[in-house]
């Protein structure tokens, strides 16, 4: 069975930033909270294993995203949530619910928008400071609400820091950030049956989004990058290796030989054979 620790903040005095509960949790498999809706800010840490988030964006269309061990996700006021645990390797989290005047700036500032949920940090030193603060807050429930509060802005501090320092406005380098990771899930994963709204929920990003800023860094879409990827490698193993066009086809994430076959020609002009025939060097 899962175990939680949970506690209420017992004031409401703190007009800038102020809690409102906080908590630990070690969820079982498929365990799941939601639809629900927050009124105020809820953020979770993932400090192992793995699930997933469902959340609307800032124009109420729903977009789900996978979310590790070391990252995190904003659940904001009045947006429609549910959060599931995986069933082989359910989640462990700690979290806070806060709000205040400053709470909107201070995580704007940290990146995260209801278009962009998922907290990335790439320096580990600010990021375990963080996880640090939201464990020391859990863990000494019973200390003085200012000495909590305290606490809260240290926690603040790591947050937007851990997360700024990555981001560097969401046209430079996080953007970097993001095709990079988006290129190393599709290198490691182009041989299974991929969709580019998983890749798009690996990086904590809407599809939306992740899509326009993949085709302006690239140059092509999601989709035509991945399809000349797989090609790329089907054209290798053609030229380099003896294996059936059929088993070629299995390798590059296509199972059934008709469609890789299509593809292959929409990409190389004709069929795998005939390229093979043209190009082989074994």
């Amino acid at each position: 069975m899962g175990k939680t620790t949970f506690s209420v903040f017992p004031s409401e005095n703190f007009v800038d930033l102020s809690m409102y509960q906080f908590g630990r949790e070690q969820c079982d498999p498929a365990q799941s909270f939601g639809p629900a809706v927050r009124n105020h800010y809820l953020f979770h840490y993932v400090l192992s294993g793995t699930g997933r988030l469902m959340a609307d964006d800032s124009k109420g269309t729903t977009h789900e995203y996978q979310i590790r061990s070391e990252q995190g996700f904003m659940i904001f006021p009045r947006q429609i949530n549910t959060y599931i645990a995986d069933r082989n390797l359910p989640w462990e989290y700690v979290w806070i619910e806060f709000d205040g005047l400053r709470a909107r700036e201070l995580i704007e500032t940290a990146g995260l928008t209801p278009d962009h949920p998922v907290y990335h940090a790439t320096f580990k030193d600010l990021r375990e400071n963080m996880k640090d603060e939201m464990l020391h807050i859990v863990e000494h429930s019973s200390e003085s609400t200012y000495h909590l509060i305290g606490h809260l802005y240290l926690f603040i501090d790591y947050l937007t820091r851990s997360a700024a320092s990555m981001q560097m406005a969401l046209n430079g380098k996080v953007r970097d950030f993001y095709i990079k990771e988006a290129l190393n899930f599709i290198e490691q994963n182009f041989q299974n049956d991929i969709s580019v709204e998983e890749i798009a929920s690996f990086c904590g990003l809407n599809r939306t989004y992740f899509g326009r800023i993949f085709k302006e860094t690239v140059g092509k879409s999601p989709q035509q990058f991945l399809l000349s990827y797989r090609m790329a490698k089907a054209a290798e193993l053609l030229k380099l290796t003896s294996l059936s066009v059929s088993d070629i086809g299995n390798a590059v994430g296509y199972p059934n030989q008709l469609h890789f076959s299509r593809a292959f020609k929409n990409v190389y002009g004709m069929p795998p054979r005939e390229w093979r025939n043209t190009n082989r060097l074994v």
